[in-house]
C-alpha cells in the first residue's frame, strides 16, 4: 500500500511539475497565443522575453499607449491596447493581429476570406463604416474589417444603410483582424 501511495504520489507531483505547452499563434475566445485576458501590462516582458515590445507614449499622436510587438526577425506581431493607459496593472482590452500564423482552432486569420468566416462561424452583426464593414464574431471575441470595395448595393457609399451578409462576396479578404475582450 505504501508503494502505491508514493507511486502515486510521484506521478501527480511530475504531472503536476510539467508547464503545460500552449501552442504560441493559437487564438481562442480567452487567449491568443501566450496571452490571456487576464494578462497584465506588466507581464508582458516575461511573455515576449525573446521578442521586442515597443510602448507607444503619450507624445506620439493617436498612438497613446498602444503596445506594439516583434518577433525576433523584426517582424510585427501584434498590437495590444491596455484597458486603463499607462497603468502597468492593467489587462489588454484589444489585439490587433498583424502575423498571419496567428490563426483559430478553424484556421480563420489575417489571411482568410468571407467565406471562411460564415463557414465556419456565426456572425453576430455587421456594422457600416467609412471604408470598411466590421464583421463581429461574439463567440470567439473577434471582430474583422472586410474592405468596402467588395460590398455590392447602395451600403457601399451610405452608411446608413445596414449591410447584409449576403452583400460581402465569399472571396473578400480579412483586412483587419482583432480581438476584443473588453
Amino acid at each position: 500500500m505504501k508503494k502505491l501511495i508514493t507511486l502515486f504520489s510521484i506521478t501527480l507531483l511530475i504531472a503536476c511539475s510539467q508547464e503545460e505547452k500552449k501552442d504560441p499563434f493559437l487564438i481562442t475566445k480567452n487567449d491568443v497565443g501566450l496571452l490571456s485576458k487576464d494578462i497584465q501590462v506588466r507581464e508582458l516582458d516575461s511573455i515576449f522575453a525573446k521578442d521586442s515590445i515597443i510602448s507607444f507614449d503619450k507624445n506620439q499622436i493617436g498612438n497613446a499607449n498602444q503596445i506594439a510587438v516583434y518577433d525576433n526577425k523584426g517582424k510585427e506581431l501584434l498590437l495590444l491596447n491596455p484597458v486603463q493607459r499607462f497603468d502597468s496593472t492593467s489587462t489588454i482590452s484589444t489585439i490587433q493581429l498583424k502575423d498571419k500564423r496567428f490563426k483559430t482552432d478553424k484556421g480563420l486569420s489575417t489571411e482568410s476570406t468571407f467565406k471562411d468566416i460564415t463557414t465556419h462561424y456565426k456572425i453576430s452583426r455587421i456594422e457600416n463604416t467609412l471604408s470598411n464593414v466590421i464583421v463581429f464574431l461574439d463567440d470567439i471575441n473577434v471582430y474583422v474589417a472586410i474592405d468596402k470595395k467588395y460590398i455590392s448595393g447602395d451600403a457601399k457609399y451610405n452608411t446608413d444603410i445596414p449591410v447584409e451578409p449576403n452583400q460581402i462576396p465569399d472571396d473578400a479578404k480579412i483586412k483587419r483582424f482583432w480581438i476584443g475582450w473588453e
